[in-house]
């Protein structure tokens, strides 16, 4: 069995915790551990392999956390330059699976689910049925009438095997009473989003229904490119092949149409973690019944989410709200309003760079050779703590903007600025001028650390040509 991973979505309305290149999957927000960690680590006792389905951004971002809990085990990427919805992804992974009988057990990578046993029993039933040629979801027994959802209505009178049933129809997310009334019925059950079928019945459903997907996405994959970088291994689409694809989600494009389709009724805990108020529910709370945070003082407060990067929070007088401050962001609001996070994300999209920058990059920013933090910046200057992973250099590149001054503080750093390559030492510094071709990399057994000055007239990121890259970009 392969698990695909789909890594796709922002997760706009957990920001500024979430950003475009670092969203919620990845926000190490459970004990230290990411959404993403824990679907990996909830999956690998019955995946044989695992395909992630990410972009170039992500893709060594996921891979890290990939090998903080499966190291050595069995992972391929799948890189879309641009999003296509589910049913493309999902095809991609068919087309790339080892065989056509292959299972692929696709699950989103955003999800919190808990009550592991019960997890286990309804994957083990959905694999029976996956087996038997079935196009599988997982139905969530509904809690309460949930709006943000869609249903899935399940025919009771044909049981494939326990807990396995047919499906009359797939209903959009419902209004309040729309969804009591499903509640009351006892056979509507929350659409998880999550699926298993063998590879090749997928392919060939999607080939019925929608076969313009199916031949666009073929297409795709029979001109990928394949690459290898250290573990990294995989297969990258074209921007011009992927923009050919038809944008469709699974539901719509077979799950809906297909008369294959089985639902899984399952009674494990789950929640899609869509925003703020979901998240309170699950992290743990105080004697305040406020979540808990090493950087929280409350004083007569109660009922209140507090996530907190470094600064002190004190609370005074303060009921039901939601405060989460990150290095370059605060957003204070009312519990039960989160959902209009998107709306903020929204708006700030559509102002200056710097606007624009607070939805896409926290100030630590993470790249396959470390990762930088952004100490300080201004019109004209930027300054910033670089972090250089042992045995991994930068891409030789040139900046047309802007010249760079580096001091290092720790480890010993390979410099290359134009045709002279020297090492660096602790508290010694070098002079990069705009548009000389430079490198910085550490070949040592340690972490590299410098303190970067960037000057130009403009210090944006995509300021930079490269002119050769151990990752390909």
């Amino acid at each position: 069995m392969t698990n695909v991973l789909l890594c796709g979505g922002s997760g706009t309305r957990l920001w500024p915790l979430s950003r475009t290149l670092f969203p919620k999957q990845f926000v190490p927000l459970f004990e230290g551990r990411s959404l993403f960690e824990e679907t990996v680590n909830r999956n690998a006792p019955f995946c044989d392999s695992f395909t992630v389905v990410t972009n170039e951004e992500l893709q060594f971002m996921a891979l890290a956390q990939f090998e903080n809990v499966a190291e050595n085990r069995n992972v391929q990427s799948i890189l879309e330059p641009v999003g296509r919805n589910t049913a493309p992804a999902i095809a991609l992974a068919a087309f790339a699976a080892k065989s056509s009988d292959e299972i692929l057990f696709v699950t989103p990578t955003d999800h919190k689910i808990g009550s592991l046993d019960a997890y286990l029993r309804a994957v083990n039933a959905g694999t029976e049925a996956a087996m038997r040629g079935k196009l599988v979801t997982f139905g969530i027994v509904p809690r309460y009438p949930e709006t943000g959802y869609g249903y899935i209505e399940c025919d009771m009178t044909k049981e494939l095997i326990d807990d396995v049933f047919g499906v009359s129809s797939f209903k959009e997310k419902p209004d309040k009473n729309l969804a009591a009334s499903y509640i009351s019925k006892g056979n509507y059950y929350w659409n998880s989003g999550i699926f298993m079928f063998k590879a090749g019945i997928f392919l060939e459903e999607l080939s019925v229904y929608r076969p313009d997907i199916f031949q666009a996405s073929k297409t795709a994959f029979e001109t990928h490119c394949r690459f290898s970088i250290g573990k990294c291994r995989g297969l990258t689409i074209s921007h011009d092949a992927m923009m050919s694809i038809p944008s469709e989600s699974i539901d719509y494009a077979v799950m809906e149409k297909s008369s294959t389709v089985a639902t899984v009724v399952s009674e494990f805990e789950w929640n899609d973690l869509g925003s703020f108020d979901a998240l309170y529910e699950l992290l743990p709370k105080d004697e305040n019944n406020s979540t808990v945070d090493s950087n929280l003082m409350s004083f007569e407060s109660t009922d209140n989410l507090v996530i907190s990067s470094k600064r002190k929070i004190v609370l005074l007088n303060v009921h039901d709200s939601i405060v989460i401050d990150t290095a370059d962001a605060l957003l204070v609001a009312s519990r039960g309003s989160s959902q209009q996070v998107k709306t903020v994300v929204d708006t700030l999209k559509k102002g200056d760079a710097n606007d624009f920058a607070l939805t896409s990059l926290h100030t630590t920013v993470f790249r396959p050779w470390g990762y930088f933090t952004v100490l300080e910046s201004h019109d004209g200057f930027k300054i910033k703590k670089t972090v250089v992973k042992p045995h991994t250099r930068l891409s030789l590149q040139t900046h047309m903007h802007r010249s760079e001054h580096w001091v290092v503080v720790r480890g010993r750093a390979d410099v290359t600025i134009g045709e002279k390559i020297s090492t660096v030492q602790p508290n010694e510094s070098v002079f990069i001028p705009v548009g000389v071709a430079h490198r910085l990399g550490n070949s040592a057994n340690e972490e590299l650390v410098i303190i970067e000055t960037q000057v130009g007239d403009y210090i944006g990121e995509d300021d930079i040509v490269r002119i050769e890259d151990d990752y390909l970009r």
